[in-house]
């Protein structure tokens, strides 16, 4: 059963209030009334309503100002204001405008007209609020995951932020790989779920300081899959999913956990081999310090082909390039 719409009719001439009640009763609106601006701006507050029919010409506070005030107040400043008036007059609806109305209705009030305009805004400004609310669950959800990607990389010793770093890092080569903004949303989420299958790796083996059995190494190949099992049933994430399971793939088939090759990888996980193993050889570790610059450089080269996809190394490590050349280029200016 649809949600009944609030409708808060303002106007200090009784008639005008009658008129707008005989024209929007029985249209399935809860109807809420006031005389003057003050006390508009009071029951707007309490009522949140769906659309606001303001007249202009008010004593005391005028509808202009009282619009102003609407839009300053960021719990309502989203509400659809119509001002209805006998004012026709450019400089009348340009001062509406200004004070932040989204429509005018010139009186007399015309039945099919005013019915006609508070529906389609009631519809748009429940399209909007719905929107708002996806976005604001959507951006829950998202803090949600970054935690959860935090909490593991303090687990395994990452240092720094390596899943920040390596979700900006793959976003902007996937960018210039040519994948649209649109799913540039999932890859940055599935960067950062790269490896949150290690949450159901015990921690002797996460975080073992030496070499793995065979038996943990059997153990710890498993990780793409679980991750796979975790999120598989979070609708939202279902889009993530491919970095987490195919980042261990190679481009020769010698990867896991499917031991795929070549352009079955699918591309967004190829991106990621390149930049992961960019950043893990970036950063100290407890076990060694990080490699110098060009040996990351010949390395990347020497893993082309094998390793990685040849066609990502080669656009990875030009991006590289000119980010370091313009690091350089800014510390010779600023010495």
């Amino acid at each position: 059963m649809t949600a009944l719409s609030t409708i808060l009719i303002v106007d200090d001439d009784s008639r005008g209030r009658e008129t707008l009640e005989a024209v929007l009763t029985g249209l399935g609106h809860n109807l809420h009334f006031c005389d003057n601006g003050l006390d508009a701006l009071k029951q707007a507050s309490i009522l949140q309503p769906d659309v606001i029919l303001l007249d202009v010409m008010m004593p005391v506070m005028d509808g202009f100002e009282v619009c102003r005030r609407l839009r300053a107040d960021p719990l309502l400043a989203d509400v659809p204001v119509v001002m209805t008036t006998a004012l026709d007059d450019k400089a009348s609806r340009l001062a509406g405008i200004e004070a932040g109305a989204d429509d005018f209705i010139t009186k007399p009030i015309d039945r099919m007209e005013i019915r006609a305009r508070v529906n389609t805004i009631i519809r748009l400004n429940r399209y909007r609020r719905l929107k708002k609310q996806q976005a604001d669950l959507l951006h829950a959800y998202d803090a949600t995951l970054k935690g959860w990607v935090r909490a593991l990389d303090l687990r395994c010793n990452e240092t720094g932020d390596h899943s920040r770093r390596v979700s900006l890092l793959t976003v902007e080569l996937a960018r210039l790989m040519g994948i649209n903004e649109d799913e540039l949303v999932h890859v940055r989420r599935s960067a950062l779920l790269h490896d949150i299958g290690k949450m159901g790796v015990p921690d002797s083996i996460l975080q073992k300081p030496g070499p793995l059995t065979e038996a943990e190494w059997d153990i710890m190949r498993k990780h793409p899959q679980s991750a796979i099992e975790m999120l598989k049933d979070i609708e939202y994430l279902r889009p993530a999913l491919v970095i987490p399971l195919n980042h261990h793939e190679r481009w020769d088939g010698t990867g896991y956990p499917r031991a795929i090759k070549g352009e079955e990888i699918p591309l967004t996980a190829r991106i990621f081999a390149v930049v992961d193993v960019w950043d893990a050889l970036s950063s100290d570790r407890p076990y060694r310090k990080a490699w110098p610059y060009e040996k990351i450089v010949e390395y990347m080269r020497e893993q082309s082909g094998t390793h990685f996809d040849p066609k990502v190394v080669e656009l990875f490590l030009h991006m590289m390039v000119g980010a370091q050349e313009t690091s350089q280029a800014a510390t010779t200016s600023g010495a």
